[in-house]
């Protein structure tokens, strides 16, 4: 490939994560996730563990299929196509969100169509990072991965900023939208479908794909299922890449697990009002997002594998630094600076999957890294219910990721930063 095709392949590429990181910030994260909770729901509490229900549910639907889909693609060879089907699947469902009244009678439609457009997001992804050796060579492979998440929070939020000051506070509200009705919350999820829509297009267009086989539909089915039992067992012989998808699994969890409590956490320990904790989601996005660029070329220098583990030292020690703020000022700076690392610990690991990962089995190896990035997705925020209850601060709650952390670097130590055979 040319560099001028491989430099427009590249940005095409990072441009899918622009565009899907918007259904991450503004439907699950910060805006609808509390619409829901808040004015759908009977009440905030009830909302809350249907929510979390959930996206419980969808996890586990999501571990199954992914490596399940992954194991087909690679019989019938493009991923493209899946990659479209997918994302179709979860701006359609994330559409079908305007419809959702505040009212509790549309509670368990919200919640299916949060369900399904979960699926849709997280399988496809399995499909959009077994593209990146295709798009970047292996002397690139690392910064192009940081890149994609440095672009990806940006996404994310432009994205949130677009909908809280274009629609949520914009006085009146635009286009006619009844405030009354929650319109212009409910439209945020019109805005997220034509954000994934628009600017996933330039990797559909550009990127170029594996050639395709020609094989019955069942067939395929029949060969890829086949070929993800033997994907599960080869992962048990090779030992090396197994002790990574479990050491990433413990450490992923405890950065999503943060990720869902840092505004509760914020509200709760030190007293922030709601504006302020969009404020920090904001920031806390901005930084990530720089950390994963900047350590995309450390990643390349240094390996993949360094980068994750100095990201992990590094999230430890700034951990303790927000357990322990004794005011807004040292739990801003702490926050800030752990969530540099959030970006480049989930960039590396990405790139290390893609290094690790032999090359005639990248789909279904992506579709076990799904898998790990989910199947004990439960445990996190449970271990921060139980503690926090238990000794009735949210600190000690929150220091049980902790735990998570230091177990998925203790693994990642022993894991070697070298291909199998394919």
């Amino acid at each position: 490939m040319s560099a001028p095709n491989e430099s427009r392949s590249i940005a095409a590429w990072c441009l899918f994560d622009f565009a899907n990181s918007g259904y991450v910030t503004v439907i699950v994260t910060f805006v609808f996730a509390t619409y829901f909770t808040q004015a759908i729901a009977p009440t905030p509490e009830i909302g809350t563990a249907w929510w979390g229900t959930a996206q419980s549910i969808s996890a586990i639907l999501i571990a199954i299929l992914s490596p399940v889909f992954g194991a087909i693609a690679d019989q019938t060879g493009p991923r493209k196509p899946w990659l479209a089907l997918f994302s179709l699947l979860s701006v359609v469902a994330t559409a079908g969100l305007w419809w959702a009244a505040p009212d509790a009678s549309f509670a368990i439609y919200a919640l299916v169509l949060v369900v399904i457009a979960n699926i849709g997001f997280e399988v496809g992804q399995v499909f959009y990072n077994a593209m990146l050796p295709t798009v970047a060579s292996p002397a690139k492979i690392g910064r192009v991965s940081g890149w994609a998440w440095g672009v990806g929070y940006a996404g994310g939020l432009l994205c949130l900023v677009a909908a809280l000051f274009g629609l949520i506070r914009a006085e009146p509200p635009p286009f006619g939208l009844d405030a009354e009705t929650a319109e212009p919350v409910r439209a945020t999820a019109l805005l997220v479908t034509a954000w994934f829509t628009v600017f996933a297009l330039p990797l559909f267009l550009i990127v170029r794909d594996e050639l395709g086989r020609v094989i019955a539909p069942l067939s395929a089915v029949r060969k890829g299922l086949t070929q993800l039992s033997a994907t599960f067992r080869s992962a048990r012989r090779q030992p090396n890449i197994l002790r990574f998808l479990v050491a990433r699994m413990l450490y992923n969890d405890g950065v999503n697990t943060i990720f869902a409590f840092g505004g509760i956490y914020a509200a709760g320990t030190f007293g922030m009002k709601l504006d302020e904790v969009i404020q920090l989601g904001i920031a806390l996005n901005v930084t990530a997002g720089l950390g994963a660029v900047a350590f995309g070329w450390i990643d390349d220098h240094i390996g993949s594998k360094r980068a994750v583990i100095i990201s992990l030292w590094a999230i430890i020690a700034l951990g303790c630094v927000v357990l322990v703020a004794p005011d807004k000022v040292w739990f801003w700076a702490g926050a800030l600076a752990l969530s540099s690392f959030f970006g480049p610990v989930q960039a590396a690991s990405r790139t290390l999957m893609a290094r690790l990962a032999p090359p005639a089995a990248l789909n279904e190896m992506f579709g076990l890294f799904a898998v790990t990035g989910k199947v004990i997705s439960f445990l996190g925020p449970l271990a921060v219910g139980w503690a926090t209850a238990a000794t009735g601060s949210q600190r000690w709650g929150l220091a049980t990721v902790m735990i998570f952390f230091a177990a998925g670097l203790w693994l990642l130590r022993g894991v070697e930063e070298t291909r199998p055979a394919s």
